[in-house]
């Protein structure tokens, strides 16, 4: 489970994947950020380390992931969900 500083996010990732085994299951919180990670061009450091997060993800062909958006009372977020084959 990773819910940490977001802009390490992509680190933590490697590091779970280095970890895991086959079946392994990887879970992100707050990668919608309100929607904010689909502006390319943030300056905001927590934006963009979900950004590299969900793109490593994307690249990485030992993780089948998919996110999902929530809302709640702190608004619009979401979680990653991943399963390491």
């Amino acid at each position: 489970f990773i819910d940490a500083d977001k802009p390490n996010n992509p680190h933590y990732l490697k590091w779970a994947l280095k970890l895991a085994r086959p079946g392994a299951v990887i879970v992100a919180d707050n990668v919608v950020r309100d929607g904010e990670v689909i502006q390319a061009h943030s300056t905001d450091d927590r934006v963009q380390g979900i950004r590299q997060f969900i793109d490593l993800l994307s690249a990485e062909p030992r993780i089948e992931a998919t996110a999902l958006q929530t809302v709640g009372s702190k608004g619009y977020d979401g979680f990653v969900l991943g399963i390491v084959i």
